[in-house]
């Protein structure tokens, strides 16, 4: 979309802080634009929607990089649903004309533990939110195998779920919501994911070479539905959608680094 004859504009960005949210904030200076980081030492709280009105005044539009770690299906639609409302009742108080989330592809055929979450935040704008809203679905980020590696060490080995993947540069996820913020609402955007398929337990035996950590990776099948979305390719993009341009290992070289 062209936006260069748009003025600068403060968009707000929810999640700040998480693996997304930090380079959202830095797309959006990089494009010209004013970043306002919601977070609680900001004063605002996005599951009990203390301080967010005040927080959105004047805003352009809302970025919703907010992320939960909980893996439970309880717990994630707690989360996604609650921000989700909670966003979207302040965005209306405040005058906010755009609100821009972000979702992963296949989360809504999935439908089980985190993607639970995603799905429930998905139809609460396909179906209740009105005008005003983007949607971005892409793959999961490069950055997602050292996440697995922080929380899947199991004595001396690192236990990965059994996964089929095609990881995208959070930057350039980044870019792109910043994008389409500037821009006007436009519903569902084309997806987004990254330049080839992976094996998750692959990218993570790559990641502990490169970081110079030594033990081995036993990859284990996750039950229930959630698992099955991971081997079966309904997290992984369909055809003819678009493509990010960094390689995992081109990620990967700079997390050595």
């Amino acid at each position: 979309m062209n936006t260069e004859s748009r003025p600068a504009m403060k968009i707000v960005v929810a999640g700040a802080t998480g693996t997304l949210g930090s380079h959202v904030v830095d797309a959006v200076r990089a494009a010209g634009h004013e970043p306002v980081p919601l977070s609680r030492a900001s004063g605002t709280d996005l599951m009990t929607g203390s301080g967010l009105t005040e927080a959105l005044r004047g805003a352009s539009a809302v970025i919703d990089a907010s992320a939960t770690g909980s893996t439970s299906t309880k717990g994630s639609v707690s989360f996604f649903t609650t921000v989700t409302r909670n966003l979207l009742a302040a965005e209306r108080e405040a005058g906010v004309p755009h609100h821009v989330a972000i979702s992963i592809i296949g989360a809504a055929k999935v439908a089980a533990n985190y993607y639970a979450g995603k799905a429930a935040q998905e139809e609460i704008l396909t179906t209740s939110c009105g005008g005003g809203w983007s949607l971005l679905r892409t793959t999961q980020f490069h950055e997602f195998a050292k996440q697995l590696v922080g929380h899947g060490k199991a004595g001396p080995l690192q236990v990965v779920p059994k996964m089929r993947a095609q990881p995208v540069a959070a930057a350039e996820v980044a870019a792109e919501l910043v994008a389409i913020a500037a821009g006007d609402p436009r519903g569902i955007e084309p997806d987004l994911a990254g330049p080839r398929e992976e094996r998750m337990s692959d990218l993570v035996r790559r990641f502990l070479a490169a970081t110079g950590q030594r033990r081995p990776v036993v990859e284990v099948p996750l039950p229930g539905a959630w698992g099955r979305g991971m081997r079966d390719g309904s997290l992984l993009p369909g055809p003819g959608t678009r493509l990010g341009r960094q390689t995992f290992d081109a990620w990967l070289t700079g997390q050595a680094g």
